[in-house]
């Protein structure tokens, strides 16, 4: 696992890690965006299975992340090299981690309701419009999660 902590590609001070995971996230809300559009192009099944498949793969790279972290030493060795105020980087950091947890919840929620309704026949149909709120109250979180997650990446390896 060595190769986690190797330079990153992004020309920071961030591990490969950190850059991979990074990248991730800033493409999240436009993967969700896509398997969005599939249902608004009436591809119900396909924006299901989209929508599952980037939840898991999503899932995998935050464990990912969390093991990277936890191996590097946690938050306090990353936080070494910064030129930014600490207690700024902690409250921009658990308005990040706030955003995320809550997101996911939300999002996990979403998915496992759609199944549900979708399974009782009351999607597409009864339940379209709760979901419809649903979806977007989890596209909102997913686009702040990635915008909170950009900005901790550029506190701790940039600036």
């Amino acid at each position: 696992m060595n190769y986690m902590f190797q330079p990153g590609f992004l020309g920071t001070k961030a591990p490969f890690f950190m850059d991979f995971v990074t990248i991730i996230v800033a493409l999240l809300p436009l993967l969700v965006g896509v398997a969005i559009s599939f249902a608004k192009n009436r591809k119900y099944n396909l924006h299901a299975r989209v929508q599952w498949a980037i939840f898991i793969i999503s899932v995998i790279v935050v464990s990912y992340f969390e093991y990277g972290v936890r191996l590097g030493g946690g938050y306090e060795a990353f936080v070494k090299n910064t030129q930014v105020s600490h207690d700024y980087l902690f409250v921009v950091l658990m308005i990040h981690i706030v955003i995320s947890v809550l997101t996911l919840g939300i999002w996990a929620s979403t998915l496992f309701r759609a199944r549900s309704d979708s399974s009782q026949g009351g999607l597409p149909g009864n339940y379209s419009a709760s979901h419809k709120k649903a979806g977007f109250r989890t596209f909102i979180g997913i686009t702040l999660t990635s915008l909170t997650g950009i900005w901790v990446y550029l506190l701790l390896f940039v600036f």
